[in-house]
């Protein structure tokens, strides 16, 4: 009797697509950055600041992934005016490496440096599939509170870096930036962490100067 262990197949699979992936990226010259966070933490107001930030030096497109609706491509192509496409997952709660290889294709990577990719919401399956991103930006919002490293592991382990958003609440919340960054180093001691309030366009430029410098080391 043989034992098929369908999970781990299916990530062996999805790995080596994610090689793929990365040597499109690699001869286009262009940056991936695979954002994930919950439902809510300020994805797609953050992305909008950090876009804005960068635009006038990187041409940028951007991949909106949701189960349904287009409200968040039309948000974003209408605050940033970037190449913005939607990509609907038919119920799936993650990302794959061939589903991000066809919203790259349907996007279109000719004359863009940087891609965003706003993941779906949710702390748990986009982390188990690599996209072949560059860089995996998690957003950490202060109503969530500063235990979450510690509750979802995985998101916080695969993080490039980790950016705290709503930081102008935190008086409301019980939220600890000190016991939140050493949750996050518990799981991740080399990713850095940034504070941001982005509806109030504050620690975005910090972000954007951080993106800025990883951006130049891969495509220049």
């Amino acid at each position: 009797m043989k034992t098929v262990l369908i999970k781990e197949d299916i990530l062996s699979r999805n790995n080596e697509r994610a090689k793929e992936v990365r040597d499109v990226l690699r001869r286009e010259h262009i940056y991936y950055i695979n954002v994930m966070s919950s439902p809510g933490a300020g994805k797609t107001t953050l992305l909008t600041g950090l876009i804005n930030a960068l635009k006038e030096e990187f041409r940028i497109g951007v991949i909106e992934a949701d189960i349904d609706s287009d409200t968040d491509a039309l948000a974003m192509e209408h605050a940033t005016g970037v190449k913005t496409i939607q990509m609907h997952t038919g119920g799936a709660c993650h990302i794959t490496c061939q589903m991000s290889m066809e919203a790259l294709e349907a996007l279109g990577l000719e004359g863009l440096d940087v891609v965003f990719l706003e993941n779906i919401g949710n702390l748990v399956c986009p982390a188990e599939f690599d996209t072949g991103s560059n860089m995996n930006l998690v957003l950490l919002s202060v109503p969530e509170g500063d235990d979450k490293p510690l509750k979802y592991p995985l998101m916080f382990e695969v993080a490039s870096a980790v950016a705290v958003t709503k930081t102008d609440v935190a008086p409301i919340f019980d939220f600890d930036r000190e016991t939140a960054i050493k949750n996050v180093r518990f799981r991740n001691p080399q990713a850095p962490v940034f504070f941001t309030a982005a509806a109030k366009n504050e620690g975005v430029k910090t972000l954007a100067e951080f993106l800025r410098g990883e951006i130049k080391k891969t495509i220049q």
